[in-house]
């Protein structure tokens, strides 16, 4: 990737004996959304911490925006926004003048700020509660304020750690676009790290698995899926004679099935066939199964996503570091 706004290489940070962050290697592009995808525990914060300058690597570099974050921290701070998972503001403070308290932080003159702030608060669907004090807020209410906060400063990068952790499904929902939206309009590089799936399947570009301080792999979610599933691109589930499966013997239409081109692998169990398949055959897969003299009671279709991908790497149970 050619200027990528961050680049870590071999990153790696250890406490004793314990390897929080191994040998991580990864680019993130300008304009891109990334997501960052682990359970907790996995050593997803701790690369951010790298990434800001708050914690020393044992041993690599990284670098933001082209910028050294361990032997330049404050001028990395300039350029990206990093809203954490809880975040603080003044609870006995209005949200305009939490606004306005980082403004001045950052040497934002008044008149400037003050602008910027009311355009941000309005931009987080916050205009009707500006004058109310933070600590009324629900945590919700509190993200989007955090928002506005990492925006104030108009950051080239915004970095977001598990940012909707605890909001409703709607306040979520309201969130995720309000990313999307910024990245469309403002061209922002956003690093997203969370252990939400769902989330991160929504929003971003590409995805990386990280999983006991390493980056298992990296892609776009068709690039991942041919990664993991020999080439397939869709698995088809086929119901064949299912009430009566133990008298039936299904080898002869497995053997057929298995001719097919363009079937990957496939699985039985319980009278229900599992097809991996490199294009959609589901017409060519019910033909055969019914000119195999088999009754066809169901046949569903989908796609590889982020949740069959994450699931692989996690088959025997999640690890931990």
């Amino acid at each position: 990737m050619l200027n990528p706004v961050i680049e870590m290489v071999g990153l790696t940070k250890k406490y004793r004996s314990f390897t929080a962050v191994d040998c991580l290697n990864l680019t993130v592009g300008k304009g891109e959304i990334f997501g960052l995808l682990g359970p907790n525990g996995a050593g997803k914060s701790t690369a951010i911490l790298m990434m800001l300058g708050l914690t020393e690597p044992t041993s690599g570099s990284v670098s933001v925006c082209g910028i050294n974050s361990s032997r330049n921290p404050i001028e990395v701070k300039r350029k990206v926004g990093y809203l954490p998972e809880e975040v603080g503001f003044y609870d006995n403070r209005t949200a305009m003048e939490n606004l306005l308290y980082s403004a001045r932080l950052n040497s934002i003159p008044d008149n400037e700020a003050i602008k910027r702030a009311e355009e941000l608060i309005k931009r987080v669907g916050l205009a009707d509660a500006k004058n109310k004090k933070t600590g009324k807020y629900s945590r919700g209410m509190r993200q989007r304020l955090g928002l506005a906060d990492v925006l104030i400063k108009k950051p080239e990068v915004i970095i977001l750690d598990e940012p909707t952790s605890g909001i409703d499904p709607q306040g979520v929902r309201d969130f995720l676009h309000l990313i999307v939206n910024l990245k469309n309009e403002q061209g922002l590089t956003i690093l997203f790290s969370s252990h939400n799936l769902h989330q991160v399947q929504q929003v971003c570009d590409r995805v990386g698995i990280f999983v006991s301080g390493k980056l298992k792999s990296v892609g776009n979610i068709e690039s991942l899926s041919k990664q993991l599933f020999t080439q397939s691109l869709c698995l088809i589930e086929a119901g064949v004679n299912e009430f009566s499966s133990d008298k039936v013997d299904f080898t002869p239409i497995k053997n057929i099935l298995q001719l097919i081109d363009g079937i990957a692998k496939l699985e039985y169990n319980n009278g229900v066939f599992e097809i991996e398949c490199t294009r959609d055959l589901s017409a060519t897969i019910a033909q055969t199964i019914v000119n195999g003299g088999f009754g066809l009671n169901f046949l569903n279709k989908k796609e590889f996503g982020l949740d069959e991908i994450y699931n692989r790497y996690f088959e025997g149970g999640v690890q931990n570091d």
